[in-house]
């Protein structure tokens, strides 16, 4: 078991809601609310310095280190006659700029067969701003999720058909296809980690997959107060299954 010290940078939250900033985002030491006991930029001081320095130099790390915090900037403009910024960009035109900025060409797409529509109404804006877009389908080659182990009652509809996702082969057809980057759309969870850990491209995430919210996961912690509270007080898996 590791002996290093856990991180809750999340209890920040309330440092934030109280007084608009945290330590870390304060530029003056003398005005920065306390450090938490468990902060990182003390308890890994040493990692978050030895880390920073691979965003010096010429290294692929550092040009994404570099062209993300420029899209960041780029993506807000000011508010005239205020200190306020105005969000101006969506996340596919941060992903657009992004791209551009790193001089990237063909852009693979890794797409959930139940994201089609969404995935070429993508490609279509991805080729009309200069891209080669390419996609690959997560059920590529149809084969039976029974080659997995499985048995029938475990497939959503059991009895029938359905061919198991195959996240390695996506991301192993876009290396084949010199894709430049990899954005996924829709690929569960598991199936994302899959691809992101095969695919020889940066990868990028557009849609988080969420078939109850509508592809928006974050709706669940905005509600957990009152309609997802039962994931305060209830198991999610209750060891039956």
């Amino acid at each position: 078991m590791s002996d290093q010290k856990s991180t809750t940078c999340s209890k920040c939250s309330t440092v934030w809601q109280n007084l608009g900033t945290t330590n870390c985002w304060s530029g003056d030491p003398a005005l920065a609310p306390p450090k938490p006991g468990n902060c990182p930029s003390d308890a890994y001081e040493d990692v978050v310095k030895e880390s920073f320095d691979e965003y010096r130099g010429d290294s692929e790390d550092a040009k994404i280190a570099f062209v993300a915090a420029r899209v960041e900037g780029l993506c807000y403009q000011p508010v005239p006659g205020s200190d306020a910024v105005n969000a101006r960009w969506t996340r596919v035109e941060d992903t657009i700029a992004f791209a551009k900025l790193m001089g990237y060409k063909k852009i693979g797409i890794a797409t959930c067969i139940g994201l089609l529509d969404e995935s070429e109404r993508l490609a279509k804006i991805l080729t009309a701003q200069g891209f080669e877009p390419v996609s690959v389908c997560c059920k590529a080659g149809s084969i039976d999720k029974l080659e997995l182990g499985l048995t029938e009652t475990d497939k959503v509809r059991p009895g029938t058909f359905e061919p198991a996702c195959n996240p390695i082969a996506q991301a192993e057809i876009c290396n084949r296809m010199g894709t430049d980057m990899n954005i996924i759309v829709g690929l569960c969870v598991g199936h994302d980690m899959l691809f992101s850990k095969h695919s020889k491209a940066p990868v990028t995430t557009l849609v988080v997959k969420d078939r109850v919210t509508g592809h928006n996961p974050v709706a669940v912690l905005y509600g957990q107060n009152f309609y997802y509270k039962r994931l305060q007080k209830q198991m999610v898996l209750t060891g039956n299954e």
